[in-house]
C-alpha cells in the first residue's frame, strides 16, 4: 500500500508536503505529521498522522493511491463491492486475484494492484481523477512507493 509516515523520503512527501502548504523539503519528520495528523482530524479520517490511500483520496492526491495486498480500510471496501466481491475491507489474495482479472478484462496493466487508473475505471474514483488514471501517476513502481520503508521498520526492531 502507498503510505506515507515519519522518517520516509522523496518526491511524493515533497507533494504531501505542499499541498498541506509546509515547506517541501521531502523529509517526512515530525512537523509533516502534525499537519497530517491536523488534516485528517479535520476531515473526519482516522487520525494516526500517516498519509494513506483515504488521506490520499480527500486531499485529491490521486497519483499517490496506490491499493495492494495487505491495504485496508474503507477505499478497499468500496473497491471490492464495484468488483463484486465481499467486501470486508481488507486487500488480501482473492482481492488481488479479482482486480488482476478486472485489469485483464478491460484491457489495463494487469499487476493486481490497483492504482487510480484501475479506480477509474471500477468507478471508485470519480471524474477528478481522470488525470492521474491517464498515466500521470506518480509511483513509476512499486519500489518507489515503499522508498525508505525497509529502513523504518528495521528502526522500530533495533
Amino acid at each position: 500500500m502507498a503510505l506515507l509516515m515519519r522518517g520516509l523520503r522523496g518526491e511524493a512527501v515533497k507533494l504531501l508536503q505542499q499541498r498541506l502548504g509546509l515547506d517541501d523539503d521531502g523529509i517526512f519528520g515530525g512537523g509533516t505529521e502534525k499537519a497530517v495528523k491536523a488534516y485528517q482530524e479535520e476531515n473526519g479520517l482516522a487520525v494516526d498522522g500517516k498519509a494513506g490511500a483515504e488521506t490520499f483520496a480527500s486531499m485529491g492526491l490521486y497519483d499517490l493511491i496506490l491499493l495492494r495486498r495487505g491495504s485496508k480500510g474503507p477505499l478497499v471496501k468500496r473497491m471490492q463491492g464495484a468488483l463484486g466481491i465481499d467486501d470486508d475491507g481488507k486487500f488480501g489474495p482473492g482481492t488481488e486475484t479479482s482486480v488482476r482479472a478486472y485489469q485483464e478484462k478491460n484491457e489495463l496493466e494487469v499487476d493486481g494492484l490497483a492504482g487510480p487508473a484501475t479506480l477509474v475505471k471500477l468507478g471508485v474514483l470519480g471524474p477528478e481523477a481522470e488525470a492521474a488514471a491517464k498515466g500521470a501517476a506518480l509511483w513509476a513502481s512499486v519500489g518507489e512507493s515503499t522508498e525508505g520503508t525497509l529502513d523504518k521498520l528495521k528502526s522500530l526492531f533495533t
